[in-house]
C-alpha cells in the first residue's frame, strides 16, 4: 500500500505542475482550454486516490493527526508531494 501510495502521491504533484505551469498558461494566454480540461480531469482523480491512500496509510505508519494533516496540505502545495515522500514515505537509511 504505502508503494501505491508513494506513485500516486508522485503523479498527483506531477499534475500539479503541469496544471499550474503548463495548461494554465496556455488556458489563459492563449486561450486554449482543452490540455486543462484533459489533465485537471486526471489531476483530480489522483487527488481523490491521494486523500484516501493517505487516510489508509496513516493508521499503517501510526501518523497522529497533525502528521496527517501535513501530509493532506501537501497535496495542495506546488512541489509538496515531493517533500513529503523524502521527509515522510522514504525509508530512512
Amino acid at each position: 500500500m504505502l508503494q501505491f501510495f508513494r506513485i500516486i502521491s508522485l503523479l498527483e504533484g506531477v499534475s500539479l505542475l503541469l496544471i499550474l505551469f503548463v495548461t494554465m498558461p496556455l488556458k489563459y494566454i492563449w486561450e486554449n482550454p482543452m490540455p486543462n480540461k484533459i489533465i485537471g480531469m486526471g489531476h483530480g482523480i489522483l487527488f481523490l486516490l491521494y486523500v484516501v491512500l493517505a487516510i489508509l496509510v496513516k493508521s499503517e505508519l501510526k501518523w497522529n493527526g497533525k502528521t496527517l494533516g501535513i501530509v493532506l496540505l501537501c497535496s495542495i502545495l506546488p512541489f509538496g508531494t515531493f517533500w513529503m515522500d523524502r521527509n515522510y514515505l522514504k525509508p530512512q537509511v
